[in-house]
């Protein structure tokens, strides 16, 4: 309430103002035509000694006289019409006071519902960086994120599409490593299964414990895969063991592209959007297009950009690779699962001629990469992982390339 009665209150001042000056229209200490009377008065005065003096004839002072008379004349014929107000018609200086009134009152009060909060309380900046930190201070732990949100369920629609071969195994593979508890290749192979079927949770479980079983050998990509199993796991909730992860993989490498989007996350729901720009935008600048978390940052980073402050920001341009026309895909989905498999095969094997021939582009090495790993021929992912390592002389290049694969179940 305070607010407004301020607001309306500075509106009606600066309004009274202006509009005093519009109704009264006075330019300075008297009106015009009151200058001209006392110039034209003087002029008559210096006539008559010129004339005293010789200087004119007095056939020229008596034309004169005339003429500055007829001056006088007009200018008080003007300042009877207009009186103290000048050269400004009475009606037109409150009609635009008017104006004035209903312009910066109304037009600020309609302003403010545009681009204002309405009925949010003033918030300075130390007290949002005090709720940002309570935030972070109060974030739910993970099972609590994960009841909280119900994101814990697996993602995988119906089992019964799931080779029961397959999952006859995923049970001999679960009662293997209960068995065998410092089993580090087995909770491995535990935790990117269990990802794949969708039970995200019990990933997570398994990838703490490689975590734990490395010990100081894990490594920053660990810790970032934890984090993304965590944070899908609570439906995108950033809770406070996927924080301690997302800032133990930047700790041990600060351009783990992974744990830099999941810190923009958090970072957007600790109410801090300028520090998520920040991480956001050096990430977008440096990841490939398909990179997949160029897709999810793309869409919020101008909006993400205005939250932090910046009117005018600009986008990185948006390069896409080269990938199958759309005819491609029409056709794939009129094939069988082997031709399918063959045409895959086939596109990654021109891809591969392509990058062997030219060179290849970053974006074209970070798609062969993912291909291959999708395709589970880890021996080639190793290959091409070397080869980009004497192609490649920035780090951040090599980095994104094993990343791709990473994604795709590729594990060092």
């Amino acid at each position: 309430m305070t607010f407004w009665v301020l607001a309306i209150a500075l509106g009606l001042i600066c309004a009274a103002i202006l509009g005093l000056v519009l109704i009264r229209g006075r330019v300075g200490d008297a009106p015009p035509a009151a200058y001209d009377l006392q110039v034209y008065r003087d002029q008559l005065k210096e006539v008559d000694r010129d004339l005293a003096r010789g200087v004119i004839t007095p056939e020229d002072a008596e034309r004169t006289r005339a003429e500055v008379s007829r001056r006088i004349l007009a200018a008080d014929a003007q300042l009877q019409a207009t009186g103290q107000a000048g050269a400004q018609p009475a009606l037109a200086g409150k009609a635009f006071a008017a104006l004035a009134l209903l312009g910066l009152v109304a037009g600020a009060g309609w302003l403010y519902t545009q681009m204002g909060a309405p009925g949010y309380d003033d918030l300075p900046r130390t007290a949002r960086l005090a709720a940002s930190d309570e935030a972070r201070a109060t974030r739910l732990d993970q099972a609590e994120a994960e009841a909280r949100f119900n994101a814990s369920q697996p993602v995988t629609p119906d089992m019964g599409e799931v080779d029961p071969q397959y999952l006859e195994l995923m049970d001999r593979l679960r009662e293997a490593v209960a068995n065998r508890p410092d089993d580090l290749q087995g909770y491995i192979l535990l935790a990117r299964n269990e990802a794949a079927l969708g039970n995200l949770s019990a990933a997570a479980e398994a990838k703490e414990k490689v975590i734990e079983l490395k010990g100081d050998a894990a490594t920053a990509a660990d810790y970032a895969e934890l984090s993304d199993m965590m944070v899908s796991a609570a439906g995108g909730y950033v809770s406070a063991e996927a924080a301690e992860a997302i800032r133990a993989a930047l700790a041990r490498d600060p351009k783990e592209p992974r744990a830099r989007y999941y810190m923009g996350l958090y970072m957007i729901q600790v109410d801090r959007p300028d520090i998520a720009f920040r991480t956001w935008d050096s990430l977008l600048r440096e990841s490939t297009p398909d990179a997949p978390w160029t897709a999810l940052i793309r869409p919020r980073i101008e909006e993400l950009a205005w939250r932090a402050g910046i009117n005018r920001y600009e986008p990185p341009a948006e390069n896409a690779a080269p990938g199958p026309s759309q005819g491609d895909i029409d056709a794939a989905g009129d094939m069988s699962a082997q031709d399918r498999a063959a045409m895959i095969r086939g596109m990654v094997d021109r891809l591969a001629t392509r990058i062997d021939e030219t060179g290849g582009t970053e974006a074209e090495w970070v798609r062969l990469s993912n291909a291959y790993a999708v395709l589970g021929d880890f021996d080639a992912v190793r290959d091409l992982i070397a080869r980009a390592q004497d192609r490649f002389d920035d780090p951040m290049v090599i980095d994104t390339i094993i990343n791709a694969a990473k994604q795709a179940g590729f594990s060092e």
